[in-house]
């Protein structure tokens, strides 16, 4: 990174931090949730944009932490700090178990097995006593969203500085050379399997940590709202707007669309989703690689891109 660049990144960390101590509650509170959407889909780059795995099971990892910090508050009693390792360890050895069967399948094949451990999770969850069952857990309040901004804040910043060591380390290297070629990585000793849910495990730390950021947030937790489907076709769909397989694609792919959501369910209320729907899939036609391929190509080939991306998907 240029002195340049290190500077203008520090800038802006520098200017969100200061946000809270100026801008209204309802700015915070917007703040909250965009950081934390912003390190979930940072956290699903390393499995979806690094490795090439669709994974639609990362939400799972958000109940688990969102889970951890209330069953160690609620029940245990114990300090957030506790329970956001407890959260982080039931997420990464679920991950980690989980992870060895289910990331041999491919493609499709793997998508469609993640999308069911919502579910599962759910129903699970649902019925065991210490989770508070269907009825979920309230946990104690605690009325400084500085706090929790700041730390939603330091959890982006620390998840995109392991997006960018991951451009430049070993594993890095090994996880893009799955994405392109599993079985020509694995001829060049690439350990794809070892590699493959070890990147599962710190995506579904990163989950883990911002479900368990949230659940103390809103002081109330239930299995339907843990294991929300909805939030993982969110976290995929911002990595895909930014540019999926960068260092800040996933990042400005959560800011933009929070902000036209926000703008949307503001000035157009009843029709926002439709509105947004469109945003998306126009998205998706005129820059299928995100954001970011945007500022790398067009500057060099102009409307061309957005014809050449049209003319692909044969409209």
């Amino acid at each position: 990174m240029t002195p340049l660049r290190l500077a203008l990144a520090l800038a802006v960390v520098a200017v969100l931090a200061a946000l809270p101590w100026f801008g209204s509650d309802l700015i915070i509170q917007f703040g909250i949730n965009t950081l934390l959407l912003a390190v979930l889909a940072q956290g699903w780059n390393i499995i979806g944009g690094y490795t090439g795995y669709a994974s639609f099971g990362n939400s799972v990892f958000y109940g688990l932490g969102s889970y951890g910090v209330a069953i160690a508050m609620v029940q245990w009693h114990l300090p957030f700090g506790v329970g956001l390792v407890f959260g982080v360890l039931l997420a990464v050895l679920f991950a980690c178990t989980l992870g060895a069967a289910v990331l041999r399948l491919k493609g499709h094949y793997f998508a469609i097995a993640t999308l069911a451990l919502g579910q599962v999770m759910t129903a699970i969850v649902s019925n065991i006593p210490l989770a508070g069952q269907n009825i979920g857990l309230v946990l104690p309040p605690l009325n400084n969203d500085r706090l929790f901004y700041e730390l939603s804040l330091g959890l982006l910043v620390l998840a995109t500085l392991t997006i960018f060591w991951l451009t430049r380390s070993r594993f890095g290297f090994g996880l893009i050379a799955i994405r392109e070629n599993e079985e020509g990585a694995a001829v060049m000793g690439v350990n794809t399997t070892l590699y493959k849910v070890l990147a599962f495990a710190l995506s579904g730390l990163f989950s883990a940590l911002a479900g368990g950021i949230h659940a103390y947030w809103i002081t109330f937790l239930d299995p339907e709202s843990a294991f929300d489907i909805s939030l993982n076709v969110k976290m995929i769909i911002m990595a895909v707007f930014g540019g999926p397989g960068t260092i800040l694609g996933p990042i400005v792919g959560a800011f933009s669309l929070s902000a036209i959501s926000e703008f949307l369910s503001s000035e157009v209320t009843n029709l926002a989703g439709l509105f947004f729907g469109i945003v998306i899939v126009g998205a998706i036609v005129l820059m299928p690689r995100g954001l970011a391929d945007i500022v790398r190509n067009v500057p060099k080939s102009g409307w061309r891109y957005f014809r050449q991306n049209i003319r692909a998907h044969r409209l």
